[in-house]
């Protein structure tokens, strides 16, 4: 994958500078992203109009066959050979120097020791004014590449939700409890199965949400313990591709024996609110006009939402959604300040409702906005009842 990096060309034209510096891991989704490497440990990367890397005598082998550029060097290049993994202030000055660079421009979460240590040794060091950031903003729009890379990603965390999934089916009621080989089916039961699925699908992830009952009415509870018959239970899961480092982002809602009328009620609800936002997902349209839909659904019901009421801790009490890709949680936004969507953006679409006094309903999948309107992404049912 290349690519197209002429946003970032535009802002060093435009800040007056010779190039845009990273000192990060790969685990920071924008050094992956110019880089085209995955190393745990940081290193640095330098674009010019062409890409540069300063990596440890370790990864040296591997940067100069696995990422994309153009030249690569390492820290004994400009020491005696004691050079330290983080690229010492003299041993960057003199890297940038090799190329002619006295001036960079830097993203706002850049280290300040090593800003501090170039500004010492006469190099310009400029921070971006955006607070995202020029690359954060070229990485919303995916290539095809890109987007096969998250589908791919997306395949498995649709069999990591049919092994949650097939538990709650195949567990029995046991008066309060769910019982699953002759144990209650907890939370955490549920989440081994999803885990285990995705490390044998090639993936990885640090946590994953199985909320059941009123850990549901919170949408960042993870959720843990026995899990009720007749209650919600909220499995959201965003697994990363151990190889190619995309995301993908899916939540289903299910009942194991008889939902409440409000449950069966919001799902319903939330089910029309989901297809308002998918009407709406189209190149030139905005995150807030998709949002905006959203909560109509929810207000015409006479739902609470944080549009109508920025204070109300129930209801509708987040976004729409937001990108996906080599993070997790990227731009665009679709909210209040959501902007205009492009062909290429990958989206999640998922509106929710939650009370303690009732528990959570959320539904989600994400989808490519195209030239002409959108593809989904996500192909798994949507269905309440898990019998």
């Amino acid at each position: 994958m290349d690519p197209d990096l002429s946003a970032l060309d535009e802002a060093l034209d435009a800040a007056g500078v010779d190039g845009y510096l990273l000192d990060a891991d790969s685990d920071v989704p924008d050094q992956r992203y110019l880089s085209g490497f995955d190393a745990p440990d940081p290193f640095v990367t330098l674009y010019d109009g062409d890409t540069h890397l300063l990596v440890s005598a370790l990864e040296y082998g591997r940067a100069t066959t696995a990422s994309r550029a153009e030249t690569v060097a390492r820290h004994s290049d400009y020491t005696d050979g004691a050079g330290s993994r983080e690229a010492a202030g003299e041993v960057l000055a003199a890297f940038l120097n090799d190329h002619d660079v006295s001036s960079v421009l830097v993203p706002p979460r850049f280290p300040v020791g090593v800003a501090d240590d170039l500004r010492e040794r006469d190099v310009a060091v400029q921070s971006e004014d955006d607070g995202a950031g020029v690359l954060t903003d070229i990485r919303a729009v995916k290539t095809d590449e890109e987007i096969d890379h998250v589908r791919g990603a997306q395949r498995a965390n649709e069999r990591a939700m049919a092994a949650a999934e097939e538990l709650l089916r195949e567990a029995t009621i046991d008066g309060d409890r769910l019982v699953h080989d002759g144990e209650t089916l907890t939370a955490e039961r549920v989440k081994t199965a999803i885990e285990t699925t995705l490390i044998r699908e090639g993936c990885a992830l640090s946590e994953t949400i199985v909320a059941s009952g009123a850990d549901a009415a919170d949408p960042h509870d993870r959720g843990s313990g026995p899990i009720a018959p007749d209650e919600a239970v909220i499995v959201d899961i965003f697994p990363r591709d151990n190889e190619t480092g995309y995301h993908a982002d899916m939540t289903r809602t299910f009942v194991k024996g008889e939902p409440s009328d409000a449950i069966e009620e919001w799902y319903d609800l939330t089910e029309d609110a989901f297809d308002a936002a998918l009407d709406a997902v189209e190149p030139g349209a905005t995150g807030a006009e998709i949002h905006d839909a959203v909560c109509d659904v929810y207000e015409d019901s006479g739902e609470p939402t944080l549009r109508a009421d920025p204070e109300t801790e129930t209801g509708f009490i987040h976004g729409t959604g937001h990108g996906v890709g080599l993070a997790v949680h990227e731009m665009p936004s679709l909210s209040f300040e959501g902007e205009e969507l492009e062909a290429g953006n990958v989206v999640t679409i998922e509106p929710g409702l939650y009370d303690p006094a009732v528990g959570g309903v959320r539904i989600e999948d994400f989808v490519v906005v195209t030239e002409d309107g959108y593809e989904n992404l996500t192909d798994y049912p949507k269905t309440l009842r898990v019998e």
